[in-house]
């Protein structure tokens, strides 16, 4: 389709796709998009998760890739990722719906942001060709390089999107969403007084921990089952809590070349065997949990006095990580983003369609305050569509529930 024919239409159809650092699979939102800018209006519509097969997991968790492997990797996750498009472009032919256009973060393989006057890049793969090939969409993708060009972090870039949908007129609300990495975006009543940062891992090491204490055969913690039973180790807590990154002033942003588990984990880990699973993982759980209410207290309170939290990401089903949370932050209230019309799984992925809608527009959607960029950019990359045509389906609006609700 023709990106000024996409412009000129009252509202547009999006497929955001995101694939996170905990490398669990790539989640794909179908959103409906009024506007730009602060006139910028959104109803979610259907949202899927596609699981990555383990040995693809492992491959993308692989810290010593080859230049070759990275490279197979970006196509072969641009397959993946149209995979996605292709299913919930089903989803928005049985709404009769037409998609204008997919906008997709890619899967971080590298970001190393600016400190002081060391080298700085990010890397996202997962080729928008193959996906505009595959799907006959126009592609925005590559949302990061533009901010660090601009002097920023190139994340966090959630908040924009964070300030559409959550901002209320009398009160200060915390969006806290909990992927690989955790971080918050306060949102305040005013856009110029949003900002954000990445408050440190958030379900990396948890995942992380249970995968090497049981030796692969396990992924994850579900539901904090395993923690809840455990009692927290103080000095391995303290260790944890110990990283240099927890000090830092944002703006700020980290990913898993440091909290990774050969450089975070692993020997820390080895060294106390002698401690139970569930104490082990209590810990660990707790590290996330406390790294998260100190950046709050340290870096939001003096400043702001926000009355809601909403949570997102896979970390918002860790019941023992929500009541911690819930107990070291009393007098916020402590939600998921379920509860305002969004699945906390595909938070992001919504975030990523709000981006590349702004990216079509020419508007600007990095946060200066939020990646410490020099000047408000325009974000992304657009890959023309064509190949493949996209199913058929008649133009038309959904009868569905408003996104924002207090």
């Amino acid at each position: 389709m023709d990106l000024r024919a996409i412009l000129k239409k009252p509202a547009r159809f999006a497929i955001g796709l995101m694939s996170g650092t905990s490398c669990d699979g790539v989640d794909a939102a179908l959103v409906r998009i009024k506007g730009t800018g602060r006139n910028l209006h959104l109803k979610f519509i259907d949202a899927t998760t596609i699981p990555y097969p383990l040995p693809l997991r492992n491959r993308l968790l692989n810290q010593r890739m080859s230049v070759t492997d990275a490279c197979l990797l970006n196509f072969e996750l641009g397959e993946r990722f149209a995979e996605a498009v292709l299913e919930m472009l089903q989803v928005a032919k049985k709404e009769n719906l037409t998609v204008d256009f997919v906008a997709s973060h890619g899967h971080t393989i590298a970001h190393v942001p600016p400190r002081g006057h060391q080298a700085s890049g990010t890397l996202q793969i997962g080729e928008s060709a193959v996906m505009a090939e595959r799907t006959g969409l126009p592609v925005v993708s590559d949302f990061r390089p533009r901010d660090m060009a601009a002097g920023g972090q190139g994340a966090p870039l959630a908040p924009y999107a964070d300030w559409a949908l959550f901002h209320r007129s009398d009160r200060v609300t915390l969006c806290l969403n909990i992927g690989g990495i955790a971080n918050v975006t306060v949102v305040p009543p005013e856009f110029p007084d949003v900002f954000a940062f990445d408050t440190g891992p958030g379900n990396m090491i948890i995942d992380d921990t249970v995968g090497l204490l049981t030796r692969g055969t396990q992924r994850m913690d579900i539901d904090g089952v395993k923690a809840a039973k455990g009692t927290p180790i103080p000095e391995f807590l303290d260790y944890l809590l110990g990283h240099r990154y927890f000090s830092l002033k944002p703006p700020k942003s980290t990913g898993r070349e440091e909290f990774g588990a050969e450089v975070y984990l692993r020997d820390a880990l080895a060294n106390r065997r002698d401690h139970s699973y569930e104490d082990l993982l209590a810990t660990v759980t707790a590290a996330v949990g406390d790294s998260i209410i100190d950046a709050i207290e340290r870096f939001v309170k003096p400043n702001h006095i926000p009355t809601h939290c909403v949570v997102s990401g896979g970390g918002a089903h860790n019941i023992t990580l929500l009541d911690h949370l819930r107990g070291g932050l009393p007098g916020l209230a402590v939600n998921t983003s379920d509860e305002y019309g969004i699945p906390s799984d595909a938070r992001e992925a919504v975030a990523f369609a709000i981006l590349g809608n702004e990216t079509l527009f020419g508007t600007s959607a990095n946060v200066p305050a939020a990646t410490g960029a020099g000047r408000p950019v325009v974000l992304g990359k657009i890959t023309p569509g064509g190949g493949a045509s996209t199913p058929p389906a008649k133009s038309g609006r959904p009868k569905l529930p408003a996104l924002r609700a207090d």
